[in-house]
């Protein structure tokens, strides 16, 4: 695999755990089937693509900004969609974590 395409499998890995990250919330702690099965799925998919991602990027890069992705998406899902706060400082902290995995991303060694 080419390290642009290992690249892309991590972006969707990450937006996929930010995906099962909000999925839980509709859960109900796992009570609800559907929305258990969907965010069970989200989850595998999510760590199956990390895991091919990271056969070409270095793990630790890998995972910061896989992490990195999943926090961010989930957050500004919760600010959107769900009502929570968009508070100056809390953007300002994920802008924060926004420039961290994009210098991760240009500074990774491959």
């Amino acid at each position: 695999m080419r390290v642009g395409t290992a690249w892309m499998v991590l972006l969707v890995a990450g937006v996929l755990e930010t995906a099962w990250a909000v999925g839980l919330k509709y859960t109900q702690g796992f009570t609800r089937l559907w929305p258990s099965v969907a965010t069970g799925a989200a989850a595998v998919a999510s760590m199956v693509l990390l895991a091919i991602a990271v056969k070409v990027i270095p793990v630790g890069t890998g995972y910061a900004v896989w992490t990195g992705i999943g926090a961010v998406g989930t957050a500004l899902i919760g600010m959107v969609w769900l009502g929570e706060s968009r508070d100056v400082l809390r953007v300002l902290c994920l802008a924060l974590i926004v420039a961290g995995v994009l210098g991760l991303r240009f500074v990774a060694e491959q």
